[in-house]
């Protein structure tokens, strides 16, 4: 780890606060943040680019204005696009009712504009200070964010390793299931039940599942939808958009349009 990691500059777990924010500039830092954790629970939010958390058996994509929420104790990782901003939030366990999981988060701008103000300001506030009473509020309004299903199952296991491996080297590679048995010396109906036993997905949704996250990544780092397109191998580009509608709702422009307009809209009624 070179000497501007951001994390080689901070340990949040040396504090008792409700809540700590941090904002990290990617270009300050290092693209890719090696596998780490902390007592503290944390919520990966992205204001611009993208960014890639692996947790356990599992990858979890930030588009921009989402945030990945990581129980503490996680061993994590997290790997941004060159043109990321993001903002960390560490907050105390057993202080916000939210999953014991990992999960994925449409961040609405109250919650937002909180954590930009509490990264703005002393992070040493005293107990039952403005500060401490705002960090509070957030907590309470950050429980009531609703979750967004951008995972990816992973596998430690050798065989769907190697296919995952040669597909993020590669991800326009269009082998078959029955090819990729081959080259793991596996039976095609062996590799399907693996895959399914490990991920919970047949191959196919699982290959699907890979290409959005790579194209919401890809997207959100200012590759053109032609570009992304091409790289995952489709044979035209509303191939490409009619697999990106199916899984989002909505065509790739559209989806990012309305993640941007999350800074005008008010938080979600309950």
């Amino acid at each position: 780890m070179t000497s501007n990691s951001f994390i080689s500059e901070l340990n949040p777990d040396r504090s008792d606060r409700p809540a700590l924010a941090f904002r990290l500039q990617v270009k300050e830092y290092e693209a890719e943040i090696p596998v780490h954790q902390h007592r503290k629970c944390q919520l990966v939010l992205a204001l611009h680019g993208a960014v890639t958390c692996q947790v356990d058996k599992a990858l979890w994509m930030v588009p921009p204005h989402c945030g990945v929420w990581i129980p503490g104790g996680l061993p994590h990782s997290n790997r941004t696009t060159a043109n990321a901003k993001l903002y960390y939030l560490f907050v105390e366990p057993d202080l916000v009712d939210l999953p014991k999981q990992c999960c994925t988060l449409a961040i609405s701008p109250v919650v937002r504009e909180m954590i930009l103000h509490l990264a703005s300001i002393d992070q040493e506030y005293e107990p039952d200070s403005h500060t401490d009473r705002l960090a509070r509020v957030l907590l309470d309004e950050l429980a009531r964010m609703p979750m967004e299903r951008l995972c990816l199952p992973v596998s430690d296991h050798p065989k769907i390793t190697e296919i995952e491996n040669a597909l993020r080297a590669n991800p326009g590679d269009r082998r078959t299931i029955e090819q990729w048995a081959r080259r793991v010396a596996m039976s095609e109906r062996s590799l399907a039940r693996l895959i399914v036993a490990e991920t919970g997905l047949t191959f196919g949704r699982w290959r699907q599942l890979f290409h959005l996250l790579f194209a919401i990544r890809e997207l959100a780092g200012g590759a053109s939808v032609q570009r992304v397109s091409g790289d995952l191998g489709y044979e035209s580009v509303t191939a490409f958009i009619t697999m990106f509608k199916k899984a989002l709702g909505q065509p790739p422009a559209r989806y990012f349009a309305s993640l941007s307009r999350m800074r005008e809209t008010s938080s979600p009624s309950e």
